[in-house]
């Protein structure tokens, strides 16, 4: 492919202004390739008739340089949480989430919290960017909230889903290395259980936890140290062939099952270390019976493996 000389009878200042229109333009529009192959052909033209233009570097080099960088690193980013009763945490939540990470978009889903959880996050839209709530009529599950939010993140074109407890278990400044990961691994869980991780709960809950986490281990034979924790990051659109509609799972044995699926589905699970801190305001929510439903599905899993 051979480049045409071009004819140039305007001005530098003139050309450079409407260089730096056209790299926004493609920058907002184009792709990578195009760009890159531009930025070639200007440079080479631009050297054969612009004499002594500047070099280097030159004004083209650094807007081509700076147009692909932005590129590379420009993501659509949604954090989900789920809420019933967290009016005490959700404000402080968001505000923090957007400390760390101000260009993203928040999902909160409410369902009907008798607190005015829902009221106080409408309240917010007025003032917060990108603040997205959806309120659902009654108390309808995690497991069904985290689906909605997956789909939501499809539909809406997003490149990277965060999922997190709306109590401050789960630290925001996190939040940026669960972006800086998703750059190289499709799925990111935050683990209590791996070096430089805690878990701050106490007596019988840090009991339960432990040895529940090292159960499924042993048993689903699933890579990973971490299976209860709900702060995940998904690279949406590098995981074309998974979607959490698949996960048959209810309530908090959702979040084992997500992993079953990601390993049916040969999909590598990077663990990074978090601290989950107790809840500072606000009951636990998690019934006791879900102890019985974790285990039931571990087994019906283990089995099926097996067979497998």
């Amino acid at each position: 492919m051979s480049f045409i000389p071009l004819r140039l009878k305007t001005s530098n200042l003139e050309i450079i202004i409407l260089l730096s229109f056209l790299y926004i333009f493609l920058a907002l529009f184009g792709n990578l390739v195009v760009i890159t192959t531009l930025c070639f052909f200007l440079i080479k033209n631009l050297d054969k008739h612009i004499p002594n233009w500047p070099v280097p570097p030159t004004i083209i080099e650094i807007l081509s340089f700076t147009t692909i960088l932005f590129l590379c690193i420009k993501k659509k980013i949604l954090i989900f949480t789920a809420t019933y009763n967290e009016k005490d945490n959700i404000e402080n939540l968001i505000l923090k989430i957007k400390q760390h990470i101000p260009e993203c978009h928040i999902l909160i889903i409410d369902d009907n919290s008798p607190d005015g959880t829902g009221i106080a996050v409408e309240n917010l839209k007025t003032t917060i960017n990108f603040l997205h709530l959806i309120s659902r009529k009654e108390k309808s599950g995690l497991d069904s909230a985290h689906k909605i939010a997956y789909e939501y993140a499809l539909k809406e074109n997003f490149d990277y889903l965060i999922t997190m407890d709306a109590d401050f278990s789960h630290d925001p400044s996190v939040l940026p290395e669960f972006i800086n990961q998703l750059r190289d691994n499709p799925f990111v869980l935050g683990s209590r259980y791996v070096p430089g991780g805690r878990c701050l709960m106490r007596g019988r809950r840090l009991i339960m936890s432990r040895l529940g986490n090292l159960m499924i281990k042993t048993f689903s034979g699933v890579k990973s140290n971490e299976y209860t924790n709900s702060y995940r990051g998904f690279d949406i659109k590098y995981l074309k062939n998974f979607n959490l509609n698949e996960v048959k799972n209810k309530g908090y044995s959702f979040f084992m099952g997500t992993l079953f699926q990601l390993d049916k589905k040969k999909i590598p699970i990077k663990e990074i270390p978090i601290i989950f801190k107790d809840r500072e305001k606000g009951e636990s929510k998690i019934p006791k019976f879900e102890i019985l439903r974790t285990l039931k599905n571990l087994f019906i899993f283990s089995i099926t493996k097996i067979l497998k």
